[in-house]
């Protein structure tokens, strides 16, 4: 968990793209919550013969957000189930979070997006 992101349960930096550096939430918008989700990898590997198989990782730690409309730029991809995923809207770079359709809640993966207001340099970014 990134521990000196929280400030009184809340995101105490901007939460930005880690691809594009676009902003997705402001500062103080989203409630920590640990909670544990499987999410698909970001960049699928396909190391099953599979293709139709979406590898996944397990996360913890989320920015709870109660409306959509309280993001500042983030999309919306693929729908499976009863989540939406969450996506830059700048660079469609995903999913970093999900939107669950039947509470209207959405979360965001800490470790899937940058903090602060700092230039993300792009080459670190994609490590």
């Amino acid at each position: 968990m990134c521990e000196n992101e929280i400030l009184n349960n809340k995101n105490k930096q901007n939460v930005r793209c880690r691809y594009c550096n676009s902003l997705i939430l402001r500062k103080e918008q989203g409630e920590y919550l640990k909670l544990q989700i499987d999410l698909p990898l970001m960049h699928q590997k396909n190391t099953t013969k599979d293709v139709n198989t979406i590898e996944t990782e397990e996360l913890v730690d989320f920015w709870l957000v109660n409306d959509m409309f309280i993001f500042e730029n983030v999309g919306f991809s693929n729908t499976i189930g009863k989540r939406k995923y969450l996506i830059c809207a700048d660079c469609d770079m995903g999913p970093v979070g999900y939107h669950d359709i039947a509470t209207k809640k959405c979360y965001l993966a800490m470790q899937r997006v940058q903090h602060g207001n700092e230039l993300v340099k792009i080459e670190n970014a994609l490590t």
